[in-house]
């Protein structure tokens, strides 16, 4: 079960072992983009590419969707970058459910635990396999495996990083289910560890320049290249996907950006930093020296 790019990776590999993959639960198509054109999910597109049976239920508590799981009689349901799944589906196979989450458990529980790494300034994440319960992202521990987050990644390389390692994760659990009869060695999570990722909105990907320049870099990646960073100046929204620390002390005021020659700069509490992608309002991203040969006066 599963939707975006992050599950299919996992599917992949899964109906590249000796596992057989009864079916794929997946989201029902939507209209996506401008045109509003009806878009299949990553986890359908791939399902239907390799001819598998595709659920695309509307709710995941319709007794028919339990039905027809019931009526596959599945070992185990793995749930991959999907939705909260009721009890009445997740107790269905005799082996349980088990789930993929993006972090180190207990740490960053919730649906945003890549972007929330970041902008805290960790060194490492990683990806844990656990059983499911009703709470989410409470369940037992299968099994972790630890992944650095370096200086230059942000929410895009680490969610990359984090996707094939946790389809590595999640064929070695499957392996541990199988060998183990259902009862794997499991380690409770310590709740008084959690550290929650709550969904990340607009109003949340405002940047509050009288920050340390540190926290500023750290909160800009998290959210690259998406939702986007961004500010507001001279009544523009400037989204900004990367910068540069270049340790030189803050000049002029909080989030005034300056120009020179063709590099971007911007003041934060401490330190100033050097802007080197951004994209203005109803313009692409592009470069700081892109930005300025058309938009130079905006920063004077």
């Amino acid at each position: 079960m599963g939707t975006p790019e992050f599950a299919v990776a996992s599917l992949r590999i899964l109906l590249k072992s000796k596992h057989k993959i009864t079916a794929v639960v997946t989201v029902p198509d939507k209209p996506q983009g401008r045109g509003l054109k009806i878009a299949q999910s990553p986890v359908k597109k791939f399902a239907i590419e390799n001819n598998l049976i595709v659920f695309q239920p509307e709710k995941l508590n319709d007794e028919k969707f339990i039905n027809e799981i019931k009526s596959l009689n599945p070992d185990l349901i793995i749930v991959v970058a999907f939705r909260i799944l009721p009890k009445e589906v997740y107790a269905i196979p005799r082996y349980g459910s088990i789930n993929l989450h993006a972090s180190l458990l207990p740490k960053y529980r919730g649906a945003a635990p890549i972007n929330r790494a970041i902008i805290s300034g960790e060194k490492e994440t990683g990806v844990t396999t656990f059983f499911l319960r009703d709470k989410v992202d409470t369940g037992s521990i299968i099994l972790q495996n630890y992944c650095e987050i370096s200086e230059d990644d942000d929410a895009g390389t680490l969610h990359d990083k984090l996707m094939e390692l946790g389809a590595l994760t999640v064929y070695s659990t499957v392996n541990l289910i199988e060998q183990s009869g259902g009862n794997p060695p499991v380690q409770n999570q310590n709740d008084t560890q959690a550290i929650p990722a709550p969904k990340i909105f607009k109003k949340d990907c405002k940047i509050n320049w009288k920050q340390p320049a540190e926290k500023i870099y750290n909160f800009i990646r998290g959210l690259s290249p998406y939702p986007g960073a961004f500010t507001l100046y001279k009544d523009k929204t400037i989204k900004i996907y990367k910068t540069k620390k270049i340790s030189e002390v803050s000049r002029g005021k909080f989030g005034e950006f300056t120009a020179i020659d063709d590099k971007v700069f911007v003041t934060c509490s401490d330190e100033m930093l050097e802007v080197l992608e951004l994209q203005l309002e109803g313009k692409k991203r592009m470069s700081a020296a892109e930005f300025l040969r058309g938009n130079k006066e905006l920063f004077q």
